[in-house]
Parts: C-alpha cells; sequence; structure tokens
C-alpha cells in the first residue's frame, strides 16, 4: 500500500473554491527562514568584495573555495536527510543546521582576515545549509495537506526571499554607516542568525501526524524506513530525480547571467551585488501564485514552463533589443523561473515518498540537481573561456531546450491528492 506525504488524509476535502489556510507550521518555518536568509545574505552580499578587495585573494582562488564548499553543501544535504528521517527527527536536525550557520558569522568575525579560519567559517555556513534545507521541507510536506503542497512551498519561499532582498540592503546600509566596516555586518548577522535558531526551537513543532504503530499505515511506514536510496523503487520518483539532475546539467549559475548582463550593459560594478535583488522582487511576487497554480494544474506543467522561460532569458541576451529592456527582461524572467520551479519541485516530489522518507528523499532530489548544476557551471566557463560568451551561452540554450522537451516526456502526470487504502500510486494518476 503506498503512503501519501501527510497531512490528515482521515480529514474531509475542503468544499470546491473554499481558500484554506496556509498551515501554521509553514508560517513559522517561513519566518524562521526570513530571519536566516536576512542573516546569510547579510554576509553573500559583501563576502567577495571582503575577500577580493579587503584580503586579497584572487577571483580563481575565491572561485575554487566557492565551489568546494557548493559541492560540500550538495553531498551533506544526503546526510542531514537521512538523519532526520531517523526517529523523525526534523526539528533537531535542522535545529543543528540553523546553529552552524549563526555561529559561522561569529567564525567570520574571529577571523581577523586568516584565511584558513573564513575558509573554515564558510564551509561551516555551507554544511548549515545543507543540513537543514531537507528536514526543513519534510517538515512543510508533513504538515501540509497534500493537495495544497504547491501553495505550502510557495509561501514559504515568499517568506524566505523576503529575507533574501532585506539581507544585502541591511549590509550595505552598514557598509555606509560605518565607513566599511566588514566585521560590524558580520557581528550583527551574527545577532540575526542567533535569533532564527531561538524561532526555530520556540516555533517550530517536532513533526506531524504520526501513523499508529499498529495500523496498516503504522506498518508500511515501518517498511519504509529502508536505506537512503529506497524510494528510488517508485518508478515515478526514479523519473523526477532523473529530471531534476538533467534540467540542473542544462541550467548556468545565476552569476554567469549576471556577468552576462555586465558585459553587454557596461555598467559600474559597485551595482553588480544589486542584481539579484531584481530577480528576488519578481520571485517573491509570483512564489505563492505559482504554488496554488501548480496545486490546480498539476506540479510538472509549471515545472517546465518555469525552465521555459529560462530559457527565454538565454535568449533575450542574444538579442539586439535595447539593454534596458534586456536587463528587466532577463531579470523578470530569473524570478520567474524560481519561481515556477523552487518550491515547485518539492512539492512534485512529496507525494512520491512515503513515511519515514520525505528528508531522505527530498535530499537526494535537491542533491542531485545542485551536483548537476555545479557540473553545468564549470562546463558553461571551460566553453566561455574557449570559444567566448556568445557560443557557451548559444550551446547553454540549445541545451536547456533539449533537456525541457526530455523532461516533458519523462516526468510522471501525477498530481497531489490525499491517499487513501485504494488510492493509486502517483504515477498512474493523470493531470
Amino acid at each position: 500500500m503506498y503512503v501519501a506525504t501527510t497531512g490528515r488524509p482521515d480529514a474531509p476535502p475542503a468544499p470546491s473554491g473554499v481558500r484554506r489556510r496556509v498551515p501554521g507550521t509553514v508560517l513559522a518555518l517561513g519566518t524562521v527562514s526570513l530571519v536566516t536568509d536576512v542573516s546569510s545574505e547579510m554576509v553573500t552580499a559583501v563576502l567577495p568584495l571582503y575577500l577580493v578587495l579587503g584580503l586579497g585573494l584572487s577571483p580563481l582562488q575565491f572561485g575554487l573555495l566557492d565551489g568546494l564548499s557548493t559541492g560540500a553543501t550538495a553531498l551533506v544535504r544526503l546526510l542531514g536527510g537521512a538523519t532526520a528521517d531517523r526517529g523523525g527527527r526534523h526539528k533537531a536536525v535542522g535545529g543543528l543546521g540553523y546553529a552552524l550557520s549563526a555561529l559561522s558569522r561569529l567564525g567570520l568575525l574571529l577571523a581577523g582576515g586568516a584565511t584558513g579560519w573564513i575558509a573554515g567559517a564558510i564551509g561551516a555556513d555551507r554544511l548549515g545549509k545543507g543540513v537543514r534545507t531537507a528536514p526543513r521541507d519534510a517538515l512543510i510536506t508533513l504538515h501540509s495537506p497534500p493537495e495544497d503542497l504547491g501553495r505550502a512551498f510557495g509561501t514559504h519561499r515568499a517568506m524566505d526571499t523576503t529575507g533574501a532582498l532585506l539581507g544585502p540592503l541591511a549590509a550595505f546600509a552598514l557598509l555606509w554607516a560605518t565607513a566599511d566596516a566588514y566585521d560590524a555586518v558580520f557581528a550583527v548577522s551574527f545577532c540575526v542568525g542567533a535569533f532564527g535558531v531561538v524561532l526555530w526551537v520556540l516555533c517550530v513543532p517536532g513533526r506531524g501526524r504520526t501513523p499508529s504503530a499498529g495500523g496498516p499505515e503504522g506498518r508500511t511506514a515501518r517498511r519504509a524506513r529502508g536505506g537512503l536510496l529506497a524510494g528510488l523503487r517508485s518508478p515515478g520518483y526514479r523519473r523526477i530525480v532523473g529530471c531534476a539532475a538533467l534540467l540542473g546539467a542544462a541550467t548556468i549559475g545565476d552569476s554567469f547571467l549576471y556577468l552576462l548582463l555586465q558585459r553587454r550593459l557596461s555598467f559600474d560594478a559597485t551595482w553588480f551585488p544589486f542584481l539579484p535583488l531584481g530577480a528576488a522582487a519578481v520571485f517573491l511576487l509570483l512564489a505563492v501564485p505559482a504554488g496554488r497554480l501548480a496545486d490546480r494544474l498539476g506540479r510538472r506543467r509549471p515545472l517546465l514552463y518555469g525552465h521555459g522561460a529560462l530559457a527565454l532569458a538565454y535568449g533575450l541576451l542574444l538579442t539586439p533589443l535595447p539593454d534596458m529592456v534586456v536587463l528587466l527582461g532577463v531579470l523578470a524572467l530569473l524570478g520567474l523561473f524560481y519561481a515556477a520551479t523552487d518550491g515547485v519541485l518539492m512539492a512534485l516530489t512529496g507525494p512520491y515518498l512515503t513515511e519515514g522518507r520525505q528528508a531522505g528523499g527530498l535530499a537526494l532530489v535537491q542533491t542531485a540537481q545542485a551536483l548537476a548544476r555545479l557540473g553545468s557551471a564549470v562546463a558553461f566557463g571551460a566553453l566561455w573561456t574557449a570559444t567566448g560568451p556568445e557560443t557557451a551561452l548559444v550551446a547553454a540554450l540549445v541545451t536547456l531546450a533539449a533537456a525541457v522537451c526530455c523532461s516533458a516526456r519523462l516526468l510522471p502526470r501525477g498530481v497531489a491528492a490525499p491517499a487513501g487504502p485504494n488510492a493509486p500510486e502517483p504515477s498512474e494518476r493523470t493531470d
């Protein structure tokens, strides 16, 4: 028997047209993410300037440092997800991740310019992010009705993005007020991050519905607690993992898009850190509507349309349109891409995971996507160096278009619907 993620399958569905509230746990998780993202983005916004201009690291050294820590983040997600699933320790493992990230800001503050200490602090921050992501998303899945997962993830991502918008603004305001005192940014970031940990401890419950140990759902849950890769026995879940990796391998990093914009528009480099704010603002506006649309239409279509929007952004950079049109268009399309894919991918995956495998199953999808994107970034950078940016961008556009077409055929056509004793597996449902 298939056990769908969560919620309360015994509760009657809400009447059609009735607007349901977002679960309180999702709002609590969103608040923690908002506060934590203010803390983390304060550091992220100024770290390249601090390391390259302040400490004199070369761009290559910074790139290697950032790349290695990103790769470590992707892999540690699996460990965090598997650990959280054992005994339902989602809150404990997620809290450890948030605490590691908060302490990393203290590490930057105390490093005093020592490169080794700084590398350790950056590594701790990325490890913390990797550890907390899957347990947090599992809690969203566990505390949300399956038919509303898109809206739940969209609400969380919107709150998370609000923090991502406020963080850089706070950081640059502090730098302006303190005459470029980076230590002030690190100190405030640590305090904000510590507040996020307190909110996690006080406001976030441990887990959602726990199946009765003696009932059929409980027996299925115990059988589901296999290894991390046990979920791959589901054909639908295998296809989602494969498509996440395929689409990730065809996606170049945001930094490359911003570099291409800066190269084309030739604006002053001091404005470069503000480019992500434009995409984040669009993401913030569209995350909840995209999630609600995904709940109505089925989640595979918004996921595909979002990658189509990214392909349009690539193409827009190759057109002879006015610079302002290209700038606004690329930022809007990039924000639309994240709104239609980030939380939607998790909402699409959730119903294919049995009890006891939520965190590990989500972590595997996230890791496959992250490692594929890391490889894509390396390949794009190498192609740019060898052939020039235009040729590399054309190759990326063709690759992404091919990946979207393949994924359109491979992605399961399931929708999130409450599970019952006789419910078919999601792969047997249609949009």
